[in-house]
């Protein structure tokens, strides 16, 4: 039987204040069960792996931005495909960034998705509706 995935988080990765407001504000307003946890930078991002080596819940999905302080996004994404404990998470996208490079440097990286993040908050919320829909509910992660 398939854990419950209701509890497990979301990581959203992302260093600017307003795009993680809004996004919180796009998910609270879908009302989404799954608690969201926010890395501020890459390297709080990677903070995260000994926790969940420790037995911290495993986020569902990572939302990733690229251009990121500390260690960029793509290097967080590489590092988290090295290892063990986060190689199968699923790791979405979610930047300002359409340039082709960063899109295929992403996909050679092993990320699950590539999003741009819309301008406007009504559709940002299309998007947050699309990521719960595909990644809290359709999908099945990885224990």
């Amino acid at each position: 039987m398939m854990p419950d995935t209701s509890t497990r988080p979301i990581l959203l990765v992302e260093d600017n204040p307003v795009d993680v407001d809004l996004t919180l504000r796009a998910f609270a307003r879908r009302k989404l069960v799954n608690p969201i946890q926010v890395a501020r930078d890459g390297q709080e991002a990677l903070d995260w792996i000994p926790r969940w080596e420790a037995g911290e819940a495993m986020p569902l999905v990572i939302l990733l931005d690229l251009k990121l302080p500390r260690v960029n996004g793509l290097e967080v994404l590489r590092r988290l495909r090295e290892h063990p404990v986060s190689r199968n998470l699923p790791v979405v996208m979610l930047t300002s960034s359409s340039e082709d490079r960063d899109v295929q440097m992403a996909y050679q990286h092993h990320a699950n998705s590539y999003i741009v993040k819309p301008v406007s908050f009504d559709s940002l919320m299309d998007v947050t509706a699309q990521i719960e829909l595909y990644w809290c509910l359709i999908n099945h992660p990885p224990g």
